[in-house]
């Protein structure tokens, strides 16, 4: 990630339009970062809707797979304090 001090990004926005593709670049007034500069396939990947537990496991190969589930009925151990 590089950064760029805000006169230097206005003076050379080319540039820094040619290696935002590459990766986010800062851009800082008075030392103070206050921009980040994205690509657009950077932007998409960071807000892009993450499937739901639910969604996984209904286009999960394991679907429709029954499984027997028992569960322990005994009694707990004694335990003596």
């Amino acid at each position: 990630m590089l950064y760029w001090q805000s006169q230097d990004a206005k003076a050379r926005f080319s540039e820094l339009m040619r290696l935002v593709k590459e990766a986010p670049q800062v851009i800082t007034v008075r030392g103070k970062e206050e921009a980040v500069l994205l690509s657009k396939k950077h932007y998409d990947t960071l807000t892009h809707a993450k499937p739901t537990f639910v969604k996984l496991m209904q286009k999960s190969p394991m679907r429709g797979i029954k499984v027997n589930v028992k569960r322990d009925t005994s009694l707990p151990r004694d335990v003596t304090l």
